[in-house]
């Protein structure tokens, strides 16, 4: 089954108070990015989340991803809920997504949260999610799997498991691919938001996850210094903050959403 739009059972909402929208990364979803965070998120927020096609419970799609119509469905998504205005919290891919809603929506976006994120890959980045997507294509998802771990998982944390742990992991992971998966990596390389950052109005708060190999943080922070008055953050985690320290990628997000509405 293919589709062009975010299906109604794709969306994720929890949670009361002022809104939060959550983009997320290639071949994550919503649960999968923020699940271990979405209660401390949605303790004073309603959270609203949408799977890109060929994530979650949204169908894959014939066509290309765009940024702009996910930006758009996750507005939509806010409007479904009765949302005027809201924060939006990219991750990864989520940041480029992010971007695009803060443009093009900027009297709605009170405040931007992007981490382990992007404006444009590297030729790093870029040869990096090329053998992501030729791995995935041609069905070595096991293989996949061990190349991401290497690529997103922190050097310290890694090094705490043995090597059969982290195949019993990696044929896990490749396990629980999603479909979308190709599709996504694929909008992933065509990214390009560098002519956005200066458009930005809304206060923003750049993640940098400091011993990140897929996303150097070199390229994080030149993302930070491209956007208006944009504060940083530097969090020593690899690519995963999820799962390798959410407690404190939850207390980033929240404190800074909570210094802004203490401001507005």
């Amino acid at each position: 089954m293919t589709s062009s739009v975010a299906h109604a059972d794709a969306r994720t909402v929890h949670g009361s108070g002022p809104g939060l929208l959550l983009a997320h990364g290639t071949g994550g979803g919503i649960e999968a990015n923020y699940g271990p965070i979405m209660e401390g998120l949605a303790a004073q927020h309603t959270v609203v989340g949408v799977d890109y096609p060929g994530s979650g419970t949204n169908p894959t799609t014939s066509t290309p991803l765009a940024l702009d119509v996910l930006a758009d469905q996750l507005v939509s998504a806010a409007d479904a809920e009765g949302l005027d205005t809201f924060a939006v919290c990219g991750y990864s891919l989520g940041g480029p997504v992010a971007i695009r809603a803060a443009v093009r929506h900027p009297k709605r976006v009170t405040s931007l949260i992007l981490t382990a994120t992007f404006a444009r890959p590297d030729t790093r980045t870029d040869l990096a999610a090329a053998l992501w997507h030729q791995l995935y294509e041609s069905g070595q998802h096991v293989m996949l799997a061990q190349y991401l771990t290497q690529l997103t998982v922190s050097a310290p944390l890694l090094n705490s498991f043995t090597a059969e742990q982290v195949r019993a992991a990696a044929e896990q992971t490749a396990s629980a691919l999603p479909p979308g998966t190709g599709a996504q990596v694929d909008q992933v390389r065509r990214t390009d938001v560098r002519a956005d950052l200066a458009l930005i109005t809304a206060p923003t708060l750049v993640v940098v996850t400091t011993a990140d190999n897929l996303i150097p943080a070199a390229l994080q922070y030149q993302l930070s210094e491209a956007i208006p008055g944009a504060r940083t953050a530097e969090f020593a985690t690899g690519h995963l903050p999820f799962l390798e320290q959410p407690k404190e990628w939850l207390e980033i997000i929240t404190g800074f959403l909570g210094r802004q509405q203490d401001r507005g």
